[in-house]
């Protein structure tokens, strides 16, 4: 039984990024999501790694690791302090925010 992967994208009137973003699993393009949105994705037992991108705009990687029929589940959104928005444009690891819940 497959292990099932959520991401919600919690944005708010301060999310300075709303283009919608990438979301890689493995190295792999999975699929987008939008604002105000959840992705849900059917996934194999064992280890792996999300990420999320909006352009040059990227999160730091999530390692986890699943079980038949477990649930993971993270909250992603763009940068909501102006000083990290700021700061992104030159650190672009910094404009992205992945969090497992």
């Amino acid at each position: 039984m497959p292990a099932t992967l959520t991401v919600k994208r919690e944005g708010s009137i301060m999310e300075n990024r709303r283009a919608p973003f990438e979301i890689t699993l493995d190295g792999t393009a999975a699929g987008t999501i939008n604002r105000h949105e959840t992705f849900e994705k059917p996934i194999e037992p064992g280890h792996h790694q999300l990420q999320v991108r909006a352009g040059r705009y990227t999160s730091p990687a999530e390692s986890f690791d699943v079980t038949d029929g477990d649930a993971v589940n993270f909250r992603c959104y763009g940068g909501r302090v102006w000083p990290i928005y700021l700061i992104s444009f030159v650190v672009p690891s910094l404009g992205l925010s992945l969090k497992r819940e």
